[in-house]
């Protein structure tokens, strides 16, 4: 008897509206006082008050199950995306019930609007369906969902708590992942920002031989095979395939800049994974190297079925370092894991010169033996603040240093060139876009 009171008292709340009756019921009361012909009415307003709780009372705890609530969420949600959830929740009773319904999300999130007010119908069923955006890869934790339902009556609600406790991990974007592979399946690339690139000459790959079709090219006949035949014949070439893509993720403190809540490791690691499966997609090989003060994984060029996955989930354990990258280290990783030449796609951030001129020695050793990419990232608050119009001394000194900065990472790039390393400056919103266009760009010109 104790714990159903105990039960009873720790799920009851009060709404709004019976506070209103009471109130009312109170200055009729104090009205009595000053004007003695409204007699009992107080009395009987008040009676009838506790008479409509007690009804009320009745019809929410006449039954243990009232109300059903579960939380729909997928197995595992993707960084950076919006991910959609919900709650499915059922009317158990005889009569309509207006709900508020709190999903208690994990604390990551920060969000405390996580309340939904609904109404249903006797048997009615619906699903509250929301958003969630998380920023950083690892291991989420949800709680309960409580539903708080009231009667027609609407002076009092019940809470039922629903155990659903859950921990669901988020990894890198794999939604961003699967949007380019539809998009890559159906040649349909262009609609999200990615160029037509035109290709320049044939692969080295021959296919076959055979006979002339009209719009074939004329500059690919085959004049022995046309004169043994007695027709036209020409030559078939198919894009070179097998070709090995490295990402190679620098993960030390340069990397953990933040923007728009992601770090630029992040954004990294969801190019990487985007970029590795749009070249399984091209039948090239997709491999793995992250690096910090230390070797970090290495997941082997491959095309296997499998590959992707396994980089998915290599990419959702790493996190940043706090030392500078040993390049050294990079190259000799590089020189003996890597060995047929490749195209090499180095993530990493630089914000001066003095930052490349550290690493320049193994950047250039690299690119002796491997097509290297250099991915780094354009700051774009220090390039709004160089376009901002300066109006006093202050602003005039912070748009020089901001000016400064932008130059150092054009002078970048054109030192990179200077040495045949490719190299792209982009803003982490388009990193992803910039990285898979340079690839396509790359491959095109056959210089994988």
């Amino acid at each position: 008897m104790k714990k159903f009171f105990g039960l009873f008292y720790k799920n009851l709340f009060f709404t709004n509206r019976l506070f209103t009756g009471l109130g009312i019921s109170a200055v009729v009361f104090i009205l009595s006082f000053f004007f003695p012909w409204l007699g009992i009415i107080p009395v009987l307003i008040f009676w009838a008050l506790i008479a409509l709780f007690l009804i009320d009372v009745l019809m929410l705890y006449r039954t243990n199950k009232g109300v059903f609530a579960k939380r729909h969420a997928p197995e595992r949600l993707s960084n950076s995306d919006d991910n959609d959830l919900g709650v499915y929740i059922e009317n158990w009773y005889p009569f309509n019930i207006g709900v508020a319904v709190i999903d208690e999300i994990p604390f990551q999130f920060q969000k405390r609007d996580i309340w939904f007010k609904s109404s249903l119908k006797p048997n009615e069923r619906k699903l509250i369906s929301y958003v969630l955006r998380p920023t950083k890869r690892g291991e989420y934790e949800f709680g309960n969902v409580m539903v708080y339902a009231k009667s027609p009556l609407g002076l009092i609600r019940r809470r039922f708590i629903f155990e659903q406790a859950e921990t669901l991990s988020v990894y890198p974007s794999f939604l961003q992942m699967r949007k380019y592979e539809l998009m890559a399946i159906s040649n349909r690339l262009t609609d999200i920002g990615i160029k037509k690139i035109r290709r320049i000459g044939h692969s080295l790959e021959f296919e076959q031989v055979k006979n002339y079709v009209a719009g074939d090219d004329y500059r690919t006949i085959n004049w022995k095979a046309t004169a043994r035949r007695g027709d036209l014949m020409v030559n078939s070439y198919t894009d070179e395939k097998s070709q090995h893509v490295y990402c190679v993720i620098d993960k030390s403190r340069a990397m953990k800049m933040p923007f728009d809540g992601l770090s630029l490791l992040d954004y990294a690691i969801n190019a990487s994974l985007v970029l590795s499966s749009v070249a399984l997609i091209k039948e090239d090989k997709a491999g793995l190297i992250t690096a910090a003060e230390k070797i970090g994984a290495i997941v082997p060029a491959d095309r296997k079925p499998s590959q992707l996955n396994k980089i998915l989930e290599v990419l959702y354990k790493e996190r940043t370092r706090y030392l500078e990258t040993n390049m050294e280290l990079v190259y000799t990783t590089v020189r003996s894991v890597i060995k047929q030449r490749s195209l090499v796609v180095f993530f990493t951030n630089y914000e001066s010169m003095n930052a490349l001129n550290r690493q320049l020695p193994y950047l250039k050793r690299i690119a002796r033996f491997h097509l290297l990419l250099v991915v780094f990232f354009e700051n774009t608050e220090l390039k709004t603040l160089s376009e901002k119009q300066a109006t006093d001394l202050e602003g005039i000194y912070i748009k020089t240093i901001a000016e400064k900065f932008a130059h150092d990472k054009k002078l970048i790039v054109k030192e990179l060139a200077k040495y045949g390393i490719q190299s792209i400056l982009s803003a982490p919103q388009n990193l992803t876009v910039n990285t898979i266009n340079k690839y396509l760009e790359l491959k095109a010109k056959q210089k994988i």
